[in-house]
């Protein structure tokens, strides 16, 4: 085993850079293949997953080697599957007729697209899109594997791995359906209460407790020093519901994915009072994910959905493909939303309900590739509010749940660039977070309830 092996192995690229192997071009003189590439990655994954201690790993492997170290791991995780799925190579498909659930937002326009263009019919796939109101429905079905895979919002396939809520069940995310795309819709009756200071009392409706939104919401909260569980009441309302409560007078405010805040401008009952992307800017929302068993027993068909879904959301990023999009996804079938509605979400030109024209062309974007960083910055928020009520190896649980390199190989296939690393420092309102140190940036916070 050769040192450039082994630094690969701990999860540091041989040319010096703290990215995976399979992106670099940069290692003088090295020739290895894609696959070689992707091996190592997998086996780097987990060894830190299994070792989450740089020096007990390194001892263990200077003590009897990275073959028989993994080998030994072989017995709880087959290795050689694991590498298989991270490869996708293409071969017959082990199963053709496939349902998907989805919740009708726009976070899920890469899954709808996808059918609506045809790019499951190009791989092979007969899909039934399979609309579900609620996500506690969501991940039943794809638990009981009534679904696939599914739209999940982000922050649900750490918990359910987790086993937060319910028994742990491996989920995955296969790519990430969205960024940004969500906002602090307020009533009208509060539009002279433009000050989060002054929402005492108030209440705020969310998807679900363990998503992007929630964690978002309480952030923005607590750094306007109100104390999201003591001073405003936080309720779980599916998203289609969310503008009729607000219309009942049943929430004040509201922090849904789109294109529910819109169209409570759209019907005079809301205005946008902060975009999601002015919080933490290119923040993933939604995502693709999939349970263990269909991953492991259909390796084939997972990376035909995968291709199917990552060139939709490559052709949905592309504005100038946007008026496409709405058009495609507003009718009954999908969405079931006005095509002005979905234009302003897609086109960041909207009317933000209190009389102006606003324009904000990175509102909603799309960008498949799971960012490990951006999974740690949720797992620390969720550890921060209790939700996760342990202390966690932050980075191995991103690792095990976001399917990075199967996301970067599929979207290098498609011709797609593919970050170099998934570990990028980040700014949520003016507070960087280092992936590498989530304990020093959870600690660096004096409000939370751990």
């Amino acid at each position: 085993m050769t040192k450039r092996s082994i630094e690969s192995l701990l999860g540091r690229c041989a040319c010096g850079a703290l990215h995976s192997p399979m992106a670099c071009s940069d290692i003088p003189g090295d020739t290895i293949s894609i696959e070689a590439r992707l091996d190592r990655a997998v086996e780097a994954a987990l060894l830190r997953a299994a070792f989450p201690s740089a020096p007990t790993r390194r001892g263990l492997i200077a003590s009897v080697g990275v073959a028989t170290l993994l080998a030994a791991l072989a017995d709880a995780l087959p290795l050689g599957t694991a590498k298989a799925l991270a490869q996708t190579a293409a071969g017959p498909l082990e199963k053709t007729k496939l349902t998907l659930g989805y919740v009708p937002i726009t976070c899920t326009v890469p899954l709808l697209l996808a059918d609506a263009m045809g790019d499951y019919r190009k791989e092979g796939l007969d899909v039934s899109l399979v609309r579900t109101p609620s996500w506690s429905l969501v991940r039943d079905k794809l638990n009981s594997g009534e679904f696939d895979a599914s739209h999940l919002v982000l922050g649900m396939p750490f918990t359910m791995t987790l086993g937060i809520g319910s028994m742990p069940i491996q989920t995955h995310v296969a790519t990430v359906q969205n960024t940004n795309g969500n906002a602090i819709t307020m009533a009208m009756r509060h539009k002279e209460r433009r000050d989060p200071r002054d929402w005492k009392g108030f209440r705020f409706g969310i998807p679900h407790e363990h998503s992007m939104h929630a964690m978002l919401l309480r952030y923005y909260l607590a750094e306007h020093g109100l104390d999201p569980d003591r001073d405003v009441e936080l309720r779980v309302f599916p998203p289609p519901d969310s503008v009729a409560n607000m219309a009942a007078g049943n929430l004040d405010g509201m922090f849904f994915a789109e294109p529910w805040g819109q169209r409570a401008v759209f019907e005079g009952i809301g205005y946008l009072h902060t975009l999601g992307r002015d919080i933490f800017a290119g923040h993933p929302c939604c995502t693709l994910s999939v349970g263990n068993r269909f991953l492991t027993e259909n390796p084939n068909s997972f990376g035909a959905l995968l291709r199917a879904v990552i060139r939709a959301t490559s052709f949905a990023d592309k504005r100038e493909n946007r008026p496409r999009v709405a058009e495609l996804l507003a009718p009954a079938n999908y969405l079931n939303q006005p095509k002005p509605v979905l234009e302003q979400v897609l086109l960041g030109r909207y009317a933000d309900g209190l009389g102006k024209i606003v324009e904000v062309p990175d509102r909603i974007g799309f960008d498949p590739f799971p960012y490990e960083a951006t999974g740690i910055w949720l797992l620390t928020q969720l550890r921060r509010w209790k939700v996760i009520p342990h202390d966690l190896d932050y980075r191995a649980v991103a690792e095990r749940v976001f399917l990075s390199t199967g996301a970067g190989k599929a979207m290098a296939e498609l011709g797609l660039p593919v970050p170099t690393t998934g570990m990028a420092r980040r700014s949520i309102m003016g507070r960087e977070f280092d992936p590498e140190k989530p304990e020093e940036y959870l600690n660096s916070f004096a409000l939370k309830r751990i």
